[in-house]
């Protein structure tokens, strides 16, 4: 059965893609900037409070931060989270739907987690506001109903990850960087959070959620004196703790750049990251050098890397860079995410320009313009309350001088081009670099193996493991054409086969809590019909008729091309295997691992077909687009092959729109429920 759902991308991925080629404004004269100072009080418990009044508008913020030590969770990793998500769901005076009622009544934002907790609002309300978060934070009801509702949730989160290429990428790159046991470097697993009990979690919020390391920042149209009588009445009662103070060994860089592989066959396209991990704190001297030295490599759409391989190359949608900084060890990385076929050019990419800006002196143009960025992005940000909130908390955290936000400007514009190559050099390690790349080994082993570095190879999970198995011999007598024909036998054989004169569906599926519908009817003569719903409304529609073949996205219609128009024909049949069995021109490319088991492989124009070589049945199908003048493939997953009427089809398609969209057939028809005027 030919079942395409390609139409749902153009609704889920629309992507404007514009060159920024304006010139740059002349800056002005360095503003002049008074980051106003907190008044600061502490409680006997240990809270540390920080009251900045701003009277210009009538609102007020609080952000209480636990600035704990990071901690490992073990092997009930997930304790964290569940805590998290728990916090706020009611408290001992307030049930869960009262809380949530009164907050929308009074206009407000409350938010919670096993870290602190933020709140904001109108003034005329803050008192009422603090008192709100005070009850939810300090006295929350850790029920099993909720904690129940709580780790499904989280469970069924994980579960749809296992297959993105991007958060397996995430997971695998922090446990080689930092280490499994590292509180940087453990995940989320099923076996962690199904280990996880109430009973942890009431243990984690008693251990944790204690007031010896927490601030409490108050923003906004507020009086001191009031505010510092509120605090001590909401938390003075908060029991004096302070959370255990643990410490782990930093995580060690490699000792020579290497790549680290992890293989997943349902990849279109491959997640690059160098990474090496660093120490760099605020109150370093070369920390200003360094913010300026990671924007020029990779800091935006003008960065080098966005530079060389998007608007160069044209190998991906985005290149960047990015470096962490404060009192523990962290990050920095480099990554990108490209077609499979560019991977090793892609990396040699990398290497190249992490290399030019450790040697060469960086223009006068380039670090004018990086300055003129960060001097503008502080500019804008200074007035807001979440960033004074920030500044003052950095500021008691990080051990920063009185005025070291007085004077962020002048210490970005005192940075010079030799700074910012020995800012490269002691950072951006590209001679102790490891090069984390998941993605298709049929497709990306073969070019990163001539780039001669070493490789070790990886499972999902961070695990070494052996080098997996491309190119695996085709058995002597099997061709395209015996593929197709035992596909067709798979299905319900020949005959049965082309009694279908058509076939049509109805699938759902959800995104994001949206329910969505797509309609489906293909017949024998190579007319289609594709129709999105959301809600009932109709969002996109393909037909092929006979002559022509157009799509309709919200409302606008687009005609195809007469070759356009060819090749939506060629596909729009039913079982488009019976046509294709009679061409001799199509191969078997090979055998590839999809979705678990062996499949051959098919290449069929701008399709790549996948038959798994048990059962015979369709397992998959990617198709290479373009889109703003970037190629990009989409991949489909069929299973769940279910009769009707002796024909067996798959009630279940996966399609991967950057996430996984699944699609269950709810209602299938053959040989009925289709007519003319679908293809109108």
């Amino acid at each position: 059965m030919k079942k395409f759902i390609y139409i749902a991308a153009s609704l889920f991925l629309s992507i404007t893609m514009q060159a920024q080629d304006r010139p740059q404004p002349k800056p002005g004269p360095a503003p002049t900037i008074n980051v106003k100072k907190p008044e600061t009080f502490t409680l006997k418990n240990g809270l540390k409070v920080m009251v900045v009044e701003n009277h210009k508008l009538p609102r007020v913020s609080y952000t209480l931060t636990l600035d704990n030590p990071p901690y490992a969770e073990g092997d009930k990793k997930g304790v964290a989270d569940l805590t998290s998500s728990m916090i706020g769901k009611g408290s001992k005076k307030i049930s869960k739907d009262a809380f949530n009622e009164e907050v929308d009544f009074l206009g407000a934002n409350i938010s919670f987690s096993s870290n602190g907790a933020n709140a904001s609002g109108l003034s005329k309300y803050a008192g009422r506001i603090l008192e709100l978060m005070a009850e939810g934070a300090l006295h929350p009801v850790f029920t099993q109903e909720e904690f129940d509702k709580e780790k499904a949730k989280l469970l069924e989160g994980i579960k749809a990850q296992e297959k993105s290429v991007t958060s397996v990428a995430s997971r695998v790159e922090n446990v080689l960087a930092f280490g499994k046991t590292h509180p940087n470097g453990e995940y989320l697993s099923e076996e962690s959070i199904n280990k996880v009990t109430l009973n942890d979690v009431v243990l984690n919020y008693n251990t944790y959620f204690v007031p010896g390391n927490a601030y409490l920042v108050v923003i906004g149209d507020v009086n001191t004196k009031e505010v510092k009588k509120t605090v001590e009445k909401l938390f003075g009662s908060w029991k004096k703790a302070i959370a255990p103070q643990l410490t782990y060994s930093d995580p060690k860089n490699v000792q020579y750049s290497q790549i680290n592989f992890v293989d997943m066959p349902n990849a279109v396209q491959s997640e690059i990251a160098l990474v090496n991990t660093v120490n760099l704190k605020m109150t370093d001297k070369d920390y200003f050098a360094t913010l300026l030295a990671n924007q020029i490599l990779g800091g935006g759409g003008e960065g080098r890397l966005f530079l060389n391989l998007r608007e160069k190359h044209g190998w991906t949608y985005g290149a960047y860079s990015s470096i962490g900084s404060g009192k523990y060890v962290t990050k920095f990385r480099s990554s990108a995410s490209v077609r499979n076929a560019v991977t090793d050019s892609a990396v040699v990419e990398f290497f190249n320009e992490l290399k030019r800006i450790k040697t060469d002196l960086v223009s006068a143009e380039d670090l004018k313009n990086a300055k003129a960025k960060y001097i503008g992005n502080f500019v804008m940000q200074i007035e807001k309350p979440a960033t004074i909130a920030r500044y003052a908390l950095n500021t008691a955290t990080q051990n920063l001088p009185e005025d070291f936000y007085e004077n962020y400007i002048k210490n970005i514009s005192a940075v010079t081009p030799e700074d910012i190559r020995n800012a490269a050099n002691k950072y951006f390690l590209a001679d102790n670099t490891r090069v984390v790349v998941v993605g298709k080994a049929a497709d990306v082993l073969p070019g990163l193996e001539s780039l001669k570095m070493p490789i070790f190879y990886f499972d999902k999970y961070g695990n070494p493991t052996e080098k997996p198995a491309v190119n695996k011999p085709i058995p002597a007598g099997v061709t395209a054409k015996t593929v197709f024909d035992n596909y067709i036998k798979a299905i319900g054989g020949e005959k049965a086969v082309a009694a279908v004169k058509s076939i049509a569906t109805v699938s759902t599926a959800s995104i994001q809590g949206q329910a969505l519908e797509l309609i489906s009817k293909h017949t024998s003569d190579n007319k289609s019909l594709m129709e999105m719903k959301v809600a009932g409304m109709t969002m996109s529609k393909q037909v092929v008729s006979d002559k022509a073949a157009y799509a309709v996205q919200q409302g606008q219609r687009k005609d195809y091309t007469a070759e356009e128009f060819k090749e939506k024909k060629e596909s729009a049949a039913a079982f488009p295997e019976l046509a294709l069995a009679k061409r001799a021109d199509l191969k078997i490319k090979g055998i590839e691992s999809f979705n678990g088991s062996d499949a051959y492989v098919i290449e069929n124009g701008k399709s790549t077909l996948y038959y798994d070589v048990k059962t015979g049945l369709k397992v998959g199908e990617a198709k290479t687009m373009e889109r703003g003048g970037q190629k990009m493939t989409q991949t489909v997953t069929y299973s769940d092959y279910k009769e009707i009427k002796g024909i067996k089809i798959p009630y279940k398609t996966i399609m991967n729109v950057g996430m996984d969209l699944e699609f269950t057939i709810n209602d299938a028809k053959i040989n009925e429920g289709v007519t003319a005027a679908d293809f109108q």
